[in-house]
């Protein structure tokens, strides 16, 4: 009987430390490459959030009557874009008893306050700011 001196390949990688090629930089490069887009999303969003076309902001109201409500309006835009904000007027049981759609043209001044008179089924006891929206923008703010 003659014995075989010849190793196999798994023998010799053993002895001399050479292992099989590792998936480890190839998997932590595609998780980079994952995390780099989503950051990258996470940052795009942020911005386009935080920079909306139009805010509002409601700076007091008054009930007038019991048909008649009034309030006072601020309008921020961004962009020359026509604005349409909306105005409610809630009663005690905070039902809407009158509401009123406001449309701020795209050649007016970008920051301005607005006086807004609601008609009222009942008497009101608060008016409410829903917030203004723009063709593009339909979220109100």
């Amino acid at each position: 009987m003659t014995e075989s001196t010849s190793a196999t390949p798994t023998d010799l990688d053993a002895r001399y430390g050479r292992g099989r090629r590792s998936r480890r930089p190839l998997i932590i490069g595609v998780a980079s490459v994952v995390v780099l887009a989503g950051l990258a999303w996470l940052g795009w969003a942020a911005w386009v959030q935080s920079n909306p076309p139009v805010t509002s902001r409601l700076q007091g109201f008054q009930v007038v009557s019991p048909v008649k409500a009034t309030a006072t309006i601020q309008v921020d835009r961004s962009k020359p874009v026509e604005a349409t904000c909306r105005v409610q007027a809630k009663a005690a049981d905070f039902s809407i008893v009158g509401e009123l759609t406001v449309t701020v043209a795209a050649d007016s001044p970008r920051h301005q306050t607005l006086p807004v008179s609601v008609t009222t089924q009942r008497s009101a006891t608060s008016v409410v700011l829903v917030g203004c929206t723009t063709k593009d923008a339909h979220r109100p703010r």
